[in-house]
């Protein structure tokens, strides 16, 4: 078809040249101008994504549910990198976003309480663990959720992946709930989001013949397959092989992680995704029936 059209357009260019430049110049403009006009956030749920004028037509056509991710920078033993929780809840949170259809993701919380400072405490006894005070943690994700409020969002998700605050995000989540209370914006904290990756995981590896003494809480299979699933990028498969001493004393609790693979932390993502989202709808629906009620 083109070798058909090629002398026809090198005879219109001949003869007309100038309409020929105006017509070429028109094709170019509505080709990229389309694609000007399809923002780059169109893909993307991630709030950094997007220019504020992006963000605010997103709201208004419906994206009202905003997702804050909560990790930590902590110590996951020698095999696991420092950010393994950072990294983790914003691909999950990801996939928790795209699964509601109506969610945007705001930026991870990197800094959370880790242990005392002075003397170092928990996982502070380990190099590059950040610490910081729960009354400044609690300060944070209440101004987070406040602003988050002001722009439009009527679902602020609040969703830890670490154990060590998880009863901090309830009790922010109740306290603004009890602020707002007139207003249509709800702060939720769904458990379930921790408890599937926890509890939920451990099951699913239990039933495949793993032990709890080998499935572990911390750095051991079950937190070190859903690296591999997630990001294999974080996990230094060479130390896990190489003989190295993986227990307690270099900071992985509970188990082991030798036997850890991707197949088996794909099982623990899904389900994480899966009771997550059936807590936040759930959770959600709650609350509008409850609201209905009081009118």
């Amino acid at each position: 078809m083109t070798c058909r059209l090629a002398p026809v357009i090198i005879f219109f260019a001949k003869v007309a040249p100038r309409a020929f430049a105006i017509a070429s110049l028109l094709i170019a403009q509505a080709i990229f101008g389309a694609q000007a006009q399809t923002p780059p956030s169109a893909s993307s749920v991630f709030l950094e994504d997007f220019t504020w004028t992006e963000l605010r037509q997103a709201v208004s056509q419906g994206m009202t549910t905003a997702i804050v991710p909560v990790g930590g920078t902590e110590q996951s033993g020698p095999a696991l990198t420092l950010g393994k929780h950072n990294v983790r809840v914003r691909l999950l949170s990801e996939r928790i976003a795209r699964e509601l259809g109506n969610a945007i993701v705001a930026p991870v919380v990197a800094y959370v309480p880790e242990g005392s400072i002075a003397p170092p405490t928990s996982h502070m006894r380990f190099a590059g663990t950040l610490s910081i005070p729960t009354n400044v943690f609690d300060a944070t994700l209440e101004s987070i959720a406040s602003s988050l409020r002001v722009h439009g969002f009527r679902e602020i998700v609040l969703l830890g992946d670490h154990g060590g605050y998880q009863r901090e995000l309830g009790r922010v989540a109740e306290r603004l709930n009890r602020q707002w209370v007139a207003g249509p914006t709800r702060v939720f904290a769904p458990p379930e989001y921790f408890s599937a990756a926890t509890e939920g995981f451990a099951s699913l590896l239990r039933a495949r013949g793993f032990r709890d003494d080998e499935i572990g809480t911390h750095a051991a299979l079950a937190d070190t397959s859903l690296q591999l699933a997630l990001a294999p990028a974080t996990v230094r498969k060479d130390v896990l092989q190489s003989g190295t001493r993986l227990d307690q004393s270099v900071g992985i609790y509970g188990g082991f992680p030798q036997r850890a693979s991707a197949e088996l932390g794909e099982l623990g993502a899904d389900e994480i995704v899966r009771q997550t989202v059936a807590a936040i709808r759930q959770q959600i629906q709650t609350a509008a029936r409850s609201k209905a009620a009081a009118h």
